[in-house]
């Protein structure tokens, strides 16, 4: 049980503050709301050990064992603890299934106990949150399973294609350096029976002997100006104008847009075949994009479809997705599928080339679909 320190404001604007225990935030929240009250703001006076995020592959592998665990007929208590007694597993990790299990002994639900513990993502919880409503939390968590280790997956390909710019990178500065600091000062005898040097020449040496004997104020000068950067970067106004650039640039524009498509359609799909209701799906779905210039865009359009605008058309002029996406939502809201649409949403135009040339998929169309359909949409399969 956490103790809040909150502020909070009642219907004819009086302003009340004081301090309440609560499993999480979100039941204070909603203990406040029966009172009248609207929280303004809350600080957790108990806050817990900090825990460190767990990644992709983690949560992976926590929710396989958890999905298959509970598939077999085991009860949940059971199964957080033959997941945290399991060989192999870091020990931060460990530390973390540990509190949870503790928590659910106290009779805390397994959402909950996620939440107060600040290391796992709110995707994961709200599915959690969804699954326990419906009692399909063995359906959940396969689903948040094929979620992760995509989305692990995708890290280790982005990882893979950025080894070879980095370490070209890397062994540039580095042959630049040498030149600089150990190549260079060889010339200057050289250098200093010469009447006269270009201009390029003599900031070049000038840079040589500054490195050489005031090599600490140069490293200096490089902490400060990463610090600077990373200072700049956090402001909301940056980050956002960065994020936009990044959707409307040449090239790489086009292949963020595909990203972000992709991610947020297959956390939709996942959070809506759960059971949670679409508006509150596309609010978490939105915020896991990855873009804050895309991301902010969503409370216009939850509140679209909050209004009765259906989704297609509320996320139609959603700047920073495919305009593909519009299509295949409406596709899925006329046919009632919905969540198999979004998962059909290819994650490159290549993936998409691939499937649609294939010999078994065209084989397929021409003497079972195309024979007989006027209109037709295409689905994605595994061979």
């Amino acid at each position: 049980m956490a103790r809040f320190r909150y502020t909070a404001k009642s219907m004819d604007g009086k302003t009340k503050r004081g301090t309440m225990e609560a499993l999480t935030e979100n039941a204070m929240i909603q203990e406040l709301k029966s009172q009248g009250l609207f929280l303004v703001e809350a600080k957790n006076l108990t806050e817990a050990k900090g825990y460190k995020k767990l990644n992709a592959k983690q949560l992976a592998g926590f929710c396989k064992e958890l999905s298959t665990l509970l598939a077999s007929g085991v009860s949940l208590v059971r199964a957080l603890d033959i997941i945290s007694d399991q060989e192999g597993i870091d020990p931060k990790e460990r530390e973390i299934y540990r509190a949870v299990l503790l928590d659910l002994r106290k009779g805390i639900g397994l959402s909950d106990a996620m939440e107060s513990k600040k290391c796992f993502p709110d995707l994961m919880i709200g599915m959690i949150r969804a699954g326990e409503g419906s009692g399909n939390l063995d359906q959940v968590t396969e689903r948040l399973t094929l979620q992760y280790e995509k989305d692990y997956k995708l890290t280790q390909q982005v990882k893979s294609a950025m080894t070879y710019p980095v370490v070209l990178l890397v062994l540039c500065v580095a042959i630049v350096i040498l030149i600089v600091t150990f190549i260079l000062p060889q010339f200057q005898s050289l250098f200093d029976q010469m009447d006269s040097l270009p201009v390029p020449t003599e900031i070049l040496i000038a840079i040589s002997d500054f490195l050489v004997q005031k090599w600490y104020a140069a490293l200096l000068i490089v902490f400060t100006v990463f610090m600077l950067i990373r200072i700049i970067m956090a402001i909301p106004a940056v980050r956002r104008q960065i994020d936009y650039r990044k959707v409307h640039m040449p090239v790489f524009g086009k292949l963020f847009k595909i990203i972000y498509t992709a991610r947020f359609a297959r956390t939709l799909s996942s959070l809506y075949s759960s059971g949670m209701p679409i508006a509150t799906a596309l609010g978490i779905a939105g915020n896991t994009i990855g873009n804050s210039y895309v991301e902010g865009q969503f409370e216009q359009v939850v509140a679209l479809v909050r209004s009765g605008i259906p989704m297609s058309q509320a996320l139609r002029e959603v700047d920073g997705l495919q305009k593909k996406l519009a299509s295949t939502i409406l596709v899925g809201e006329e046919s009632g599928r919905l969540d198999v649409m979004l998962d059909s949403t290819f994650e490159s135009a290549e993936a998409l080339k691939t499937y649609s040339t294939h010999p078994k998929h065209v084989a397929v169309a021409d003497s079972k679909v195309r024979p007989y359909t006027a209109v037709r949409s295409c689905m994605d399969y595994e061979i």
